[in-house]
């Protein structure tokens, strides 16, 4: 994949540095720490919410990744191509859009939608809009699944992008909506749909990247089919159990992520990831 160079996004926090927490450029004490941990653990807020509060105001703060930090400049670099896929997307539709930050963490994170472990893998919260990376996942990626690859793990951020996309175009929010109106199945379901759905949204990321930036090279396609191959749910649950279980399915088979990731990469078309109308998946 071709990226060196290319802008970097300036929606990444790093959080990976030990030491006391800083914001708006001071340092925080750990008395305020827990001021603010038992405060939104009561009030059921963020506790980040409440440490600008507390500390006067101000944001987590913001810093360049590292020049010897490659892997760090190579989530940014992708962050910031997705900016420039679905800016534009989204202005052509008569929208805006918000671009979302990327958090780099260690072992585990505090969000808006709990606290987020490093053995969850990336994920996106909807709350802060946020999309969370513990980079470790990249290496089980490549050791443990056996999906190498740059363009493998481009395709990881552009996938949690595509949840992005989902929450700014409501998707998310009525699935959401659904959980506990429908059994555990049907729910799991709709969650597969939603899964396979940013999977595609990742391919039309991919189709725009090229076309625009010409990113892709040779390898990189199999690189990502692989990936979703290998992260599809009965793929793992053989793994880790030698049993697959197709109701307990969220994310969707090898064989259906690599498909929609597909049906995205060639059409560059937003309106033909609509899962949810699919005949089939």
């Amino acid at each position: 994949m071709k990226w060196e160079g290319n802008r970097q996004s300036d929606n990444v926090e790093d959080r990976r540095g030990d030491g006391a927490p800083m914001l708006g450029g001071r340092s925080i004490g750990i008395g305020t720490i827990v001021v603010a941990l038992i405060g939104g653990w009561v009030l059921g807020i963020n506790p980040l919410t409440l440490l600008g509060v507390l500390s006067g105001g101000g944001s987590v703060v913001q810093a360049p990744a590292p020049a010897h930090d490659t892997m760090a400049q190579f989530v940014s670099t992708v962050l910031a191509d997705t900016e420039d896929v679905w800016g534009p997307i989204f202005q052509q539709g008569g929208g805006t859009y918000r671009e979302p930050r990327l958090v780099l963490f260690r072992g585990a994170v505090p969000t808006a939608c709990g606290t987020g472990q490093a053995a969850m893998g990336p994920f996106y919260c909807p709350g802060d809009q946020k999309v969370y990376i513990d980079l470790s996942f990249y290496d089980q990626l490549k050791n443990q699944l056996g999906a190498p690859g740059d363009f493998a793990q481009a395709y990881v951020i552009a996938h949690e992008v595509g949840h992005h996309v989902q929450h700014l175009l409501g998707i998310s929010g009525q699935v959401e909506q659904m959980r506990g109106r429908v059994s555990q199945v049907a729910y799991n379901r709709l969650s597969v749909k939603l899964e396979l759905q940013a999977d595609c949204l990742a391919g039309v990321w991919a189709h725009h990247a090229d076309q625009q930036r010409q990113i892709l090279e040779q390898g990189d396609i199999e690189e990502a089919m692989n990936a979703a191959a290998k992260i599809g749910d009965d793929a793992l649950q053989r793994a880790q159990t030698g049993q697959v279980v197709p109701d307990s399915f969220t994310h969707g088979t090898s064989v259906q992520r690599q498909r929609w990731f597909r049906t995205g990469l060639q059409s560059g078309s937003v309106q033909a990831c609509d899962t949810f109308s699919a005949a089939s998946l």
